[in-house]
């Protein structure tokens, strides 16, 4: 049956993407690598979502940047890891699929479009002792990209996330971050960083923004990048609003543009990229726990991803996976007070890992492992917080916040005052003092503190391992011996910050097959219907074994997606 004649103008293309994530943007540059003509709309007034706010890590395994410096393993061992990892809700079919892509998705981008990459062959896998778990060469990254040759594509790039950046200069995980935290103890890290801060300077001056471009806005900048360079037009601040069917196919969509409203008929079909539900707080209230108002969540991707490619999907018959381990991809958040009222997340990955700081509940008690993953830390806190209140406490010593800081909090020669006037920073001379001012059981406290530094001076944490795999040495110092995440909390006064659970994003959305097509309530594909990203269900099940589990996917059925679309031939 055909759809009836509309007043508002049309526009043709083979395959149409809603949303502007690594997901979208992946499929767009391959679909239209492969000969299509393909359009990008964006709800938000700049490129990127949340991709453009993440560290940009991808977990790929098998990738070809490993194996070129001589990591070489089959697949069958990182499968043997998900097989473990994922338990019952381990997919053979979509896990297989991603799998075999990975590298062959890395390949494409590196020979035939601007995406460049660094290898993260260092980073292991976050459950070292699992079987199958890397210890190294399944982590990629975009290369940094500057801006001065993006031309008129840089003012529609999102920028760093303000909380992850110094004075808007966003530092890349690795040699540039482990530089900025040692400058004050090496003269070539106080080199590197003065030359990055005086080319920070000069950016702001000629672009008003950052120039070197790193973690996920590096990612998005070469995506986009390579989607111009193939004709791909990206269209900004361009919601769709509408799936349209014909004879039972999706042909295109409803898109509401600064310039009015329009239909996209797309031949090859629609691809929903928009990044997840992180900000639906009616399908947060029904499907994340402990959340009663539904705002309680601190989630770090932007406003406007709020469950748009869920909605649009569901309304032509695709089907929302919920049961998943977690519903969405647990991260420490704190919230950081801004003037006027308004408050920023800031989420914790580096910091708990390092040595001299521990967490604890309300009831001054630890609870984790700090220096395993956010998924893992996140977890334990929903699980084990006392009362209807769920949140921790991340504690350290004076000597602690000046080297590394702690949250939004630099380290030294930042200054401390401000964070504690704010009321970021919770401060006390003795351990006790800084117990009533947070509302933590003192007494608890108190014990916490003496037991956990009389094993710390030995580099030793007999209640929770910290610091014996290879994943939880890579998050703390290694300077620092003979634990480079164990030292003990002896240098008041001591500080403390508010941390509470928070998300990279949604793991539930929409059940989709090995092609990444969306599936009806039979299992059956919804024709001309595609999702990526997170508004595809998790290929991990709700579960986080290693850092880059949501881009490394996403990347990888973009492409899969794209091929898919184009016509080329599938193994």
């Amino acid at each position: 049956m055909s759809e009836p004649l509309h007043p508002f103008p049309s526009v043709d293309c083979d395959l149409l993407v809603i949303g502007s994530g690594a997901g979208g943007l992946a499929t767009a540059v391959t679909a239209a690598w492969h000969g299509l003509s393909v359009i990008v709309v964006e709800k938000a007034p700049v490129l990127g979502g949340a991709s453009a706010w993440s560290g940009g890590w991808m977990w790929i395994p098998c990738n070809p940047l490993a194996r070129r410096a001589g990591i070489v393993e089959p697949l069958s061992e990182p499968r043997r890891y998900l097989e473990h990892e994922l338990g019952e809700r381990f997919d053979p079919v979509r896990v297989d699929a991603f799998l075999k892509a990975g590298p062959e998705m890395v390949a494409f981008f590196e020979q035939y479009t601007s995406l460049q990459f660094v290898d993260g062959n260092a980073i292991a896998d976050i459950h070292g002792a699992s079987p199958g778990a890397g210890t190294g060469g399944r982590s990629v990254i975009a290369a940094p990209i500057s801006a001065y040759g993006l031309g008129r594509l840089l003012p529609k790039l999102r920028h760093t996330l303000r909380e992850t950046a110094v004075m808007g200069m966003p530092i890349m995980a690795g040699p540039d971050l482990a530089a900025f935290l040692s400058l004050t103890r090496s003269w070539r890290s106080a080199w590197h960083v003065t030359r990055r801060v005086a080319a920070h300077c000069l950016g702001l001056l000629l672009k008003g923004r950052a120039t070197h471009l790193v973690n996920g806005v590096a990612l998005i900048a070469r995506l986009a990048k390579s989607a111009e360079d193939l004709g791909v037009l990206l269209w900004p601040q361009a919601p769709a609003r509408r799936l349209i069917q014909q004879d039972g196919r999706v042909t295109g969509a409803e898109v509401v543009t600064p310039k009015g409203r329009v239909r996209v008929h797309a031949r090859r079909g629609v691809v929903l990229a928009t990044g997840g539900f992180a900000h639906d707080e009616a399908r947060r209230r029904a499907l994340f726990p402990r959340i009663p108002t539904g705002q309680e969540h601190l989630a770090l991707p932007p406003q406007e991803v709020s469950g748009d490619g869920l909605r649009l999907g569901e309304s032509v018959g695709g089907v929302v996976a919920t049961d998943l381990a977690s519903p969405a991809a647990w991260c420490p958040v704190s919230k950081v007070p801004y003037p006027g009222g308004a408050y920023g997340h800031f989420p914790h990955i580096i910091d708990r890992g390092k040595p001299g700081v521990f967490a604890v509940l309300a009831n001054g008690e630890r609870f984790v492992n700090e220096a395993d993953g956010y998924y893992d830390y996140t977890q334990a806190m929903i699980d084990q917080a006392p009362g209807d209140n769920v949140v921790s406490w991340l504690i350290c010593d004076h000597r602690f916040l000046r080297r590394y800081g702690l949250g939004i909090a630099r380290p030294f020669p930042f200054p401390v005052e401000p964070m504690v006037r704010c009321g970021y920073l919770k401060r006390g001379a003795t351990i006790t003092e800084l117990a009533h001012t947070c509302g933590i059981d003192a007494q608890a406290l108190e014990r916490t503190l003496i037991a956990f530094n009389e094993h710390a001076r030995t580099g030793n944490d007999p209640q929770f391992g910290r610091g014996t795999t290879p994943y939880n040495r890579k998050q703390g110092d290694p300077r620092h011996g003979p634990n480079p995440c164990v030292a003990p909390l002896q240098h008041p006064p001591f500080y403390a910050v508010e941390v509470r659970p928070g998300s990279f994003g949604t793991f539930a959305g929409l059940d989709t097959d090995a092609q990444a097509r969306v599936l009806n309530a039979d299992g059956s594909p919804v024709q001309g219907l595609y999702a990526v990203g997170t508004d595809m269900a998790s290929i991990m099940g709700g579960y986080y074994p290693a850092g880059g589990i949501n881009l490394g996917p996403a990347m990888t059925f973009g492409y899969i997606a794209g091929r898919h679309a184009a016509g080329a031939p599938q193994d």
